[in-house]
């Protein structure tokens, strides 16, 4: 484990995990910190290693004073929490393409052969994709993401809450975003619970899986 992070419990992370409503507004996480949960939350999978995840981290009083207003419902997790993050997807990803692969080779993760053959594979396709089909993409990638990032955020001791009620048609030209390049995901709230949360009840198993 790093220095910050305070269990590596599987059961503990997965279990232990509550969707928070009231933050402890005292606790605070420093950049250091919140930079290696975003960093091992970066450790999900992704169409072809593309990465489309962009995160702004909301962590002063002056940015969540921009969050709090379109954030609906939701406004007392957004302000008492330590940081909320707020998940975009990249629609011009692919732009990173050729710096993921290169650094992939450089590491000895890839030989150049593969890195040449993938990206002349995939490049076209890419080029010829559909906005909505790159949006499906993105989303889905994006989501793997928040849910990793969650669990870490337990691993460290923090509480989080995924968010989805907030003017999503706003939030990007309120952090100063391209609206049109990055698309709102969800806002994650994130800090130290002032309670333990509720337990909810989950469908059975087999309510939702069919084998074949």
């Amino acid at each position: 484990m790093n220095n910050y992070q305070k269990t590596n419990d599987f059961n503990e992370i997965v279990y232990g995990r509550r969707s928070i409503k009231v933050y402890d507004p005292t606790v605070k996480i420093s950049r250091e910190e919140m930079s290696g949960i975003i960093a091992q939350a970066s450790k999900a999978p992704s169409s072809i290693n593309m990465q489309p995840w962009r995160f702004v981290i909301i962590d002063s009083e002056e940015g969540k004073g921009k969050v709090v207003p379109l954030s609906k419902f939701n406004k007392e997790k957004v302000s008492s929490s330590s940081a909320v993050i707020a998940v975009f997807a990249d629609m011009k990803n692919f732009d990173y393409a050729e710096e993921i692969y290169s650094k992939a080779v450089e590491l000895g993760y890839m030989p150049q052969e593969v890195k040449d053959y993938q990206l002349g594979a995939f490049k076209p396709v890419y080029e010829r994709m559909t906005d909505e089909d790159m949006k499906d993409t993105i989303m889905l990638d994006a989501g793997l993401v928040s849910m990793q990032l969650m669990l870490v955020a337990r691993a460290y001791g923090y509480d989080t809450n995924p968010i989805g009620g907030y003017e999503k048609d706003q939030i990007a030209e309120a952090l100063d975003m391209d609206k049109e390049r990055y698309l709102p995901v969800m806002l994650i709230t994130i800090g130290k619970a002032l309670d333990e949360g509720f337990q909810s009840y989950r469908l059975p198993v087999e309510t939702t899986t069919t084998w074949k």
